[in-house]
């Protein structure tokens, strides 16, 4: 039960910020005031605030009664009253003093016919109104109202000084006696030794009673006892075999635990918990997540599970770029379809003891295409505009050290207009950390590859000014085709490491395309190229940028053939529709048991196909149409392959042909036949193996002396 609730129901930490601000607004003057002046008392505490010069103040306590005709309570006095209410201060600064009444009598409601005074009569104890009077001499400057309500508290028969439940001991004394007894003073069926059965339900199901440990019998006389076997199913060698022991000795004791002395946990409690405070961050580590400056979290919606999450918490040095499809029949009211700025600009903990804004700016999307899936919503005239609508966020984090330094975030908004039916809403969240002007790039092992991370590729980047190369990663990607499918749409994903994949997107081409071959190659080669910008490719899943040793170049092939190309007016031969990508690795050792893989090269190369249209099935508009487009796919591909190193030296004549005694390729392994009796074995401890073996020696030697050759040499000798 909480002491004490006063009419604005402040909690602690409230009523301290509360105590700070107006102690700070009242720091300068010379007014006495109580803070809260009217108090309802639930409990036997009374706290409240004296807030002025309370240098030469002295406190008066009375009871007070309002008038039989106003309602009203008399002015404040200075004559001190006597009440059951004890009065203390405490100074809280110069001038501000906390005042606090605690009730000098029990609560413990009275028992039948007990003299004991000290009890309350009633349930409600305490209804009386107080007043404390802050006076200089026997004037009043401020008066505080306490109107107290107090009911009686009801305690347990018990004192509560012994707060431990003895449990009897089980060796002769089984905790559970009665398993089946489930219900509270409630007879359970079939459960004969529930002590809240009557004589009267036990004849219901005396006879059909729950059997073993769960039924009550938990001493049953075991069946090796010798008074349990009967004469009838005894068979002859029991009598030999069966124990006398006395019942006490029984198995079922052993299920239960040695009887002790326990102290009870707390049991759950409706007061209001003490919430400690959060525990500061210092600096950030990667992969924490970020804070703001209300310790709470910075989120930003994110994939988790292949699902979109609105606020999902941004890790620290964890770049991500993501993309969330809705599903829109009408406008966006809330987050984070529909965004303010000022709800943007969140201050963040930098992780270093300072305070970081975050910076907003606003882009104005034009061409919707990329993010609404169905083109022919766009700049429809039908349906609901939705203006202002926030179709991207992108954040840059700068970070230095253990800290962020600063925080930008580009919120791309743009006019949607609906129209009848559902439209399909692609917006995008992305988050990139730079140290700098350099983003920081994440690894993709250490030192070895990891399957399912990204291959790192490299374009050669010299420093004129120290002479020095370096090599500025970038990405080997494939197609990655979204909503229609089309090649001018299409985005790109980085190929992972271990995982073959194939992927492409549509390009579509007219009469009029095919009458240019050239320039179709042309257009497919540089879409192509677009794919894989990287001249260099990392051996390893952590390189370094100015160490070529850790690079390799990557293997193009030539697109020019010598055949001579077969071109037509309808119809272009040669066209590189297909770019394959071949990763060729190997293990090149293993670090604490786990196979480190290096790309020992990577070969890029294309095939070619012919393009003709294709008239046929009743169509006939692409071959008439001139300006009329048809669909051709334009494809990637990856494939990694492992080099099986073999480092034992090589194997002579005698070993590959004779095999007899190769344990690797035979059942019958003859150099281990004593295995078991070396240091090496295992499998059971080596006295016990060793005894096992010179056993079989023995019966060898045995089965020598009394077999057929040992006897054939005794007759030769007793011959002679």
């Amino acid at each position: 039960m909480a002491n004490v609730v006063d009419v604005f129901f402040l909690s602690p930490s409230s009523f301290r910020l509360l105590c700070v601000l107006l102690f700070i607004s009242l720091s300068d003057t010379q007014t006495l005031v109580f803070r809260p002046p009217y108090v309802t008392a639930t409990g036997p505490t009374v706290s409240a605030l004296l807030l002025g010069n309370a240098s030469e103040i002295s406190l008066n306590l009375r009871t007070v009664l309002p008038s039989n005709t106003t309602g009203r309570f008399g002015p404040p006095s200075c004559l001190p009253g006597v009440t059951q209410w004890k009065l203390t201060t405490e100074p809280m600064g110069k001038t501000a003093i906390q005042v606090q009444l605690r009730l000098n009598r029990s609560l413990r409601l009275c028992g039948d016919n007990e003299t004991d005074t000290d009890c309350c009569i009633k349930p409600l104890c305490v209804l009386e109104t107080l007043q404390v009077s802050a006076c200089v001499g026997s004037t009043s400057l401020a008066s505080l109202l306490i109107q107290a309500e107090i009911y009686a508290q009801l305690f347990p028969a018990n004192d509560g000084f012994d707060n431990k439940t003895i449990i009897p001991n089980q060796v002769y004394q089984p905790l559970g006696s009665c398993p089946c007894d489930l219900t509270f003073r409630a007879c359970d069926v079939r459960c004969c030794c529930d002590k809240d059965c009557s004589t009267e339900d036990l004849k219901l199901f005396q006879a059909h009673c729950l059997p073993g440990p769960f039924g009550g019998q938990v001493t049953p006389p075991p069946d090796y006892q010798c008074s349990v076997q009967s004469s009838e199913n005894s068979p002859d060698w029991f009598p030999f075999l069966c124990v006398t022991s006395p019942p006490e000795n029984n198995p079922y004791l052993g299920l239960f635990y040695q009887g002790d002395t326990i102290t009870p946990k707390p049991g759950p409690s409706f007061g209001s918990p003490v919430l400690s405070a959060p525990v500061p961050t210092n600096a950030y580590m990667e992969g924490s997540p970020i804070l703001t400056i209300n310790d709470e979290y910075f989120t930003v919606p994110q994939k988790i599970n292949g699902r979109c999450v609105n606020n999902a918490p941004v890790a620290f040095l964890k770049n991500f770029d993501v993309e969330c499809i809705t599903l829109l029949r009408s406008c966006p009211t809330g987050s984070p379809l529909q965004t303010v700025p000022t709800d943007l600009m969140i201050t963040i903990n930098g992780g270093e003891g300072d305070d970081v804004p975050v910076d907003v700016s606003d882009e104005v999307a034009t061409d919707l295409r990329q993010f609404i899936s169905s083109t022919g919503v766009l700049g429809s005239s039908v349906g609901q505009v939705c203006e202002n609508m926030t179709l991207a966020l992108d954040y840059k984090f700068y970070w230095r050290g253990n800290g962020i330094t600063q925080t930008t975030l580009t919120r791309t908004v743009g006019t949607v207009t609906l129209n009848d039916s559902a439209v399909a809403v692609t917006t995008r969240y992305s988050a990139v950390f730079l140290n700098g002007e350099f983003m920081g790039e994440p690894n993709s092992g250490n030192p070895g590859y990891q399957v399912g991370k990204p291959v790192i590729g490299g374009i050669m980047d010299s420093f004129v000014e120290n002479n020095t190369d370096s090599i500025q990663r970038t990405s080997i990607n494939l197609w990655r085709p979204v909503n229609n499918g089309l090649c001018s749409t299409a985005e790109k994903k980085p190929i992972l490491f271990g995982e073959n994949s194939t992927s492409g997107c549509l390009l579509p081409v007219s009469q009029q395309n095919l009458t240019q071959c050239d320039l179709l190659r042309e257009a497919v080669t540089s879409l192509q190229r677009a794919l894989v910008e990287a001249t260099y490719v990392s051996k390893n899943g952590r390189p370094d940028a100015l160490t070529m040793t850790d690079w390799v170049n990557i293997s193009f092939g030539s697109l020019n053939s010598s055949m001579p190309k077969e071109d037509t007016n309808s119809s272009c031969s040669d066209i590189p529709s297909h770019l394959h990508i071949h990763v060729l690795s190997l293990v090149t050792g293993v670090v604490d048991g786990v196979p480190q893989k290096y790309i020992r090269s990577v070969q890029i190369n294309h095939s070619m196909s012919s393009w003709r249209l294709e008239c046929g099935g009743g169509d006939i508009s692409v071959c008439v149409d001139p300006t009329e487009t048809q669909l051709f796919p334009i494809t990637s591909s990856v494939t990694f392959t492992d080099i099986l190193l073999n480092t034992g030296p090589p194997k002579t004549r005698f070993q590959i042909n004779f095999t007899e005694y190769d344990c690797n390729r035979n059942d019958i392994c003859w150099p281990e036949l004593a295995f078991p009796m070396t240091k090496f074995y295992t499998g059971e401890p080596y006295s016990q193996s060793l005894a096992k073996g010179l056993i079989l020696v023995f019966f060898f030697i045995a089965a020598s002396v009394l077999g057929t050759p040992w006897r054939q040499i005794r007759q030769v000798w007793n011959s002679l």
